[in-house]
């Protein structure tokens, strides 16, 4: 979707009345959906999960895109205190069980959100992955939301010449080899023969967190 058909098919859900939000891992391929957002709506709220295992320089990007930008971002936690985030040996969960740590952190405070809201606008690429080749541009969520997703035929040239059009911002990290950031400790920079996401949940047989593979209704 170019950037008119994303702003009409905002417009339509604010003229019925949805209530919608996004979320943003805030890398620098992130930035133009919120960047596409700024430019339709402003008051859309720009959801952060926050795991608290990100990176200080990403905490800090959010920070200035958010100023840049004039988005209204919220921070979205884990309701389950880290000291009780740990397997039965006692090590914190990403150690040993880090599909039940992104639950924990990411799919279940989302799962609450979508309870509260009608559209999720959601940046995922069909070129990203296997399962987000299979999703539709319009999906539904649990508890009767829909998923938008306007990004989804887009690739990482249509993105890099937004990027440049615009001249936005980039991940601090990036110019460090890091291309796909999500937590720190499950993330790693990327070697030339890797594809992008190889580099997060590196050597766990992971590629997503579940928010694109549990918060999905058949």
């Amino acid at each position: 979707m170019n950037f008119e058909a994303i702003r009409d098919q905002l417009e339509i859900y604010k003229a019925e009345g949805k209530k919608m939000f996004t979320t943003s891992s805030f890398q620098s391929h992130s930035i133009v959906l919120l960047h596409i957002i700024s430019r339709v709506d402003k008051t859309i709220p720009v959801i952060f999960i926050n795991t608290g295992y990100h990176f200080p320089e990403t905490v800090e990007f959010k920070d200035r895109v958010a100023a840049e930008f004039g988005l209204k971002t919220v921070d979205l936690r884990s309701n389950t205190p880290k000291f009780m985030q740990r397997g039965p040996d006692g090590r914190l969960l990403f150690t040993s069980d880090p599909d039940h740590c992104c639950y924990l952190n990411k799919t279940q405070p989302v799962d609450a959100l979508l309870m509260q809201n009608d559209i999720w606008i959601n940046g995922v690429r069909a070129d990203q992955s296997a399962v987000r080749k299979s999703m539709k541009v319009e999906q539904k969520a649990p508890h009767g939301a829909i998923r938008f997703h306007p990004m989804l035929d887009w690739n990482a040239k249509m993105i890099y010449e937004y990027q440049k059009e615009y001249n936005l911002p980039k991940h601090p990290l990036e110019n460090s080899g890091y291309l796909s950031i999500g937590c720190e400790p499950c993330t790693r920079k990327v070697d030339p023969e890797m594809m992008e996401r190889e580099a997060r949940w590196y050597g766990m047989n992971k590629t997503e967190c579940g928010l694109h593979t549990d918060l999905v209704s058949k």
